[in-house]
């Protein structure tokens, strides 16, 4: 994740994608307009997962046994589900090398904070 985070900090700066650190203003206005972005990738997924959803939906009305229907129709949206996701890649390490977050030590930090909630969903997943 390190090396992600690094690969797109690079990336970012020779696309001049920066989020600005001149004033308050423009970084505010760059962190709404990449927060803005992240959650019109994050629509994307969901609809890529629709696709799917639809697809499957239609091969098993056409006979196909269901998990034979999904998985066919995982394989047909699996690249652009892929594309979608990092696009959000993108804008989530953009956001943490903004603020200078480790996303691999908050992302260990979290998973373990999860694991002891009082309050976790009883579905494993």
């Amino acid at each position: 994740m390190k090396q992600l985070q690094q690969d797109a900090d690079s990336f970012q700066k020779e696309m001049g994608w920066e989020i600005r650190k001149e004033s308050y203003e423009a970084s505010r206005e760059d962190l709404l307009n990449n927060y803005m972005l992240l959650t019109t990738e994050v629509a994307e997924v969901a609809e890529e997962f629709r696709k799917a959803f639809n697809l499957t939906n239609k091969a098993i009305q056409e006979g196909k046994a269901e998990q034979e229907a999904f998985d066919r129709a995982k394989a047909h949206v699996k690249e652009d589900v892929g594309k979608e996701l990092a696009d959000c890649v993108a804008y989530i390490t953009k956001m943490a090398n903004y603020f200078e977050i480790d996303l691999e030590d908050s992302f260990y930090k979290k998973m373990e904070e999860v694991k002891h909630r009082k309050n976790k969903d009883g579905r494993k997943s």
